[in-house]
């Protein structure tokens, strides 16, 4: 691992040397580039002055600040840099020692690595290292990096030192107007919240990786082999609707566990009004339109058989509605034949097979 920044830490009249790495490694991201869709060829970026419109070699290009609200730029030198009064220039300057859960983790930036800079080094170092873990608190500072002072927060991690740069307190905005109204939440709610929140369980970092990035990588390998690429699956895309908030925290906690109902506790589900039919009612319908039909008769015995079915009662048998009384006419064809439903059927398969052969 390559150094970054040399400095040191410190620490009261403590002084310890150190080297920086990056602790992060953006590499691997999804980076696209600019092309000339005409013919695919990159895009150049050139530096041209605004003045004369000509391109600046980089030995030309210098630094300029441009105050808030005023369109004159004042050239800045490194000279000019080098003379100003900045005491973290090359020194991380601890101020405090706080508990971890006093810092915002709005605040943090960046990531590096700290390392020991020599033999002599090492025992300050460690020191330090095992200060902060013993007393679990981490070390809050300021350092110049690259140019510009920053907040700075240190702690053990891994057998080492993490430097955490942080942002200003001007820099992190306030979240006036983004929070909602004052919202009612029921007891309910609330507890299966928690009970979906306590069966997710811990996370495994080994199983998260970037979905995005294995779909491009998918992606660019069929268009090298002039294939088509798949299709996204549209149907598992949620449409905007309402839902149960309650039903759907008790579907989650459900899936999370793989259990059945009582999986969810003693919390029940709030029905939305106007859902519709019944399960049994639709399950009739259902059964009297996709029975199959027979041929000779136009189909009708299939369907009064479904009916009866649904309908849980013979033709023959108990009180019958108006209803049963016209579908078994319709399935005999004749009042006086004296045959049953049950007969039909067999009748209709007799008639089926010359037509099949």
């Amino acid at each position: 691992m390559r150094s970054i920044w040399n400095g040191s830490i410190s620490f009261g009249l403590v002084t310890i040397p150190v080297k920086t790495y990056s602790a992060t490694d953006r590499t691997s991201s999804v980076s696209f580039v600019r092309i000339h869709e005409k013919d695919g060829a990159p895009i150049q970026y050139r530096k041209v002055c605004e003045l004369d419109g000509q391109e600046v070699p980089n030995e030309e290009v210098g630094k300029g600040y441009q105050p808030p609200g005023d369109d004159a730029v004042v050239p800045i030198t490194d000279e000019d840099l080098s003379r100003l009064p900045m005491p973290t220039a090359k020194t991380l300057s601890i101020l405090s020692f706080v508990d971890p859960g006093e810092i915002d983790p709005l605040q943090l930036d960046k990531a590096y690595y700290l390392g020991p800079n020599g033999a002599s080094a090492t025992k300050p170092y460690a020191l330090l290292r095992e200060a902060l873990e013993h007393h679990a608190k981490v070390a809050i500072g300021k350092v110049a990096m690259r140019g510009r002072e920053t907040l700075a927060m240190l702690r053990a991690h891994d057998g080492a030192l993490l430097m955490h740069t942080l942002l200003w307190p001007d820099q992190i905005r306030s979240a006036d107007g983004v929070a909602p109204e004052a919202v009612t939440v029921r007891e309910n709610e609330m507890k299966l919240a928690e009970t979906l929140m306590d069966a997710l369980g811990e996370l495994d970092p080994a199983e998260l990786h970037d979905d995005y990035r294995e779909a491009v990588e998918e992606l660019v390998a069929a268009k090298r082999e002039g294939g088509t690429p798949a299709a996204p699956d549209a149907s598992a895309a949620p449409g905007a609707q309402v839902i149960d908030l309650t039903a759907a925290l008790e579907r989650s906690v459900r899936a999370v566990r793989g259990g059945g109902r009582e999986d969810a506790g003693d919390a029940s589900v709030t029905p939305l009004r106007g859902r519709g039919p019944t399960r049994e009612k639709t399950a009739a319908k259902t059964a009297a339109k996709t029975a199959p039909r027979a041929k000779g008769d136009g189909g009708r015995t299939g369907r009064t058989s479904a009916a009866k079915k649904a309908g849980g009662g013979t033709a023959g048998g108990g009180k019958k509605t108006a209803g049963k009384a016209t579908a078994e006419k319709t399935a005999t064809g004749r009042s006086t034949s004296g045959k049953t439903a049950a007969e039909k059927p067999s009748r209709a398969r007799r008639t089926k097979k010359p037509s099949a052969s």
